[in-house]
């Protein structure tokens, strides 16, 4: 599985756009994936026979293996077989007791000789750190195949190793990886498997599926699949809320100001109401970095760009591309970067640029009738802001009684980053902002 993007770590196998067994040029789309972010075409990175591994619908890490490029007429790798060593013959031969002719002997090599191996071969035996001069080929002349090669990894290979994603979650949970044993097929140590381990130490060594499912209580009408984007957003809202230490506050904006200016002021493309929020915000920011900021290696790093994500609805889940460099935009800019942005979610058409670096969040759920909610922290981010619903409220003009329209900010913050007063300050600066608005677009 290709890595596309700095913070992908995995990815789900859409569709295969080629048939297994086709002859395929570098850089030939050749399938499609889904992250937690965006759908991604994924190009070949070779030339050959394709051979297809990977199955649709399933999540795989980023450098798992999900097919091979041959040569014409190679054969693919048998990785599923046992070890190399004497070969026992059909079923019918087992049965009389006759074998299978033995392996071709290695022929003597000198110093420098030249050994004949396949391409496939090649990467195969540099993956499980194999001695090429230590195996005999069965190919013309010679020549190494991919059959060749012995199927069990030496001990200390690639194939033997830990996966990033799992030596990031064992590292999170000071949990000594070389303690953990691997399950399936592969010798690899995958996150599920410390998931497992963590869990059977926490249950005092009793077995725990990686996965606890609670019994149905009815039959369900319908059963969906939590992979792709909506497992890989399950996962991350779950580790946010367990990993930060999440609070949130409330404040009322009067946007009075904000409405004479959308329906008095000509723009070529009106803004949003969100628009003008993600405006307020990316200036605060600029005047409170604590808030554009994240926790890493237990320091709290203040960051110099701000770039702000804004959070949109699709049937498969929530995507939040970002609006680099907000405060040097313009509401008409910022406003076109955002329906622009809007426009590539629905359409499928986001890369994965889109959807990195940012520093803050903003949700907005009033489009729903929702006033007021308690949004989750995308990490690396300390801080997002949900927006609310635009009311109308009465508010007192000495004795007088005033006809206003009002909109609920939701501040969800990261207590460990900074405290209540900071976040308070910071909130209030975008509803000053806003109250008072007076920015030419």
């Amino acid at each position: 599985m290709p890595k596309l993007g700095l913070t992908m770590e995995e990815a789900t196998i859409v569709a295969w756009l080629v048939p297994d067994g086709s002859e395929v040029d570098q850089g030939a789309v050749v399938l499609q994936i889904e992250t937690d972010k965006v759908e991604s075409d994924v190009e070949a990175s070779g030339s050959g026979v394709l051979h297809i591994t990977g199955v649709e619908g399933e999540v795989y890490e980023c450098g798992d293996r999900i097919g091979w490029f041959l040569e014409p007429g190679e054969a693919p790798p048998a990785e599923e077989t046992p070890p190399a060593g004497p070969r026992v013959a059909a079923s019918s031969a087992a049965t009389t007791g006759a074998a299978d002719p033995p392996p071709p002997t290695v022929p003597p090599r000198g110093e420098g000789d030249r050994i004949l191996v396949s391409p496939n071969a090649r990467r195969i035996a540099a993956e499980r750190g194999i001695d090429l001069s230590l195996i005999a080929g069965s190919g013309p002349g010679g020549r190494i195949v991919s059959e060749d090669l012995p199927t069990t990894p030496p001990p200390g290979s690639p194939g033997t190793g830990v996966t990033a994603a799992a030596r990031r979650l064992a590292d999170s949970l000071r949990i000594d990886v070389a303690m953990v044993p691997s399950h399936g097929p592969d010798p690899r140590i995958d996150r599920a498997d410390v998931v497992r381990f963590a869990r059977e130490r926490l249950s005092g060594g009793a077995p725990v599926d990686p996965v606890e499912e609670a019994p149905l209580l009815q039959t369900p009408s319908e059963s969906r699949p939590m992979a792709g984007m909506r497992g890989t957003i399950a996962r991350r809202m779950h580790a946010s809320l367990h990993e930060m230490a999440q609070l949130t506050l409330t404040m009322d904006v009067v946007m009075d100001a904000v409405v004479r200016d959308r329906a008095e002021r000509t723009y070529e493309s009106k803004p949003g109401y969100t628009d003008y929020v993600v405006a307020a915000v990316a200036g605060a920011l600029a005047d409170h970095p604590v808030v554009n900021s994240q926790i890493s290696g237990g320091r709290l790093a203040l960051l110099p760009e701000i770039n702000v994500g804004v959070a949109i609805a699709l049937d498969g889940g929530l995507v939040v591309p970002v609006v680099r460099q907000t405060d040097s935009l313009s509401l008409q800019e910022l406003s076109a970067e955002t329906s622009r942005l809007a426009e590539a979610a629905r359409s499928g058409s986001l890369v994965l640029g889109d959807l990195e670096g940012g520093t803050f969040s903003v949700t907005a759920l009033g489009m729903y009738g929702v006033d007021a909610f308690t949004p989750v922290i995308n990490p690396p981010n300390t801080a997002i802001l949900g927006v609310g619903r635009l009311r109308e409220a009465v508010c007192w003009n000495g004795d007088v009684a005033e006809k206003t329209t009002v909109l609920t900010l939701s501040l969800t913050w990261d207590h460990r980053a900074f405290d209540g007063a900071p976040a308070a300050e910071f909130t209030a600066a975008v509803r000053d902002r806003l109250e008072a608005w007076d920015t030419p677009a």
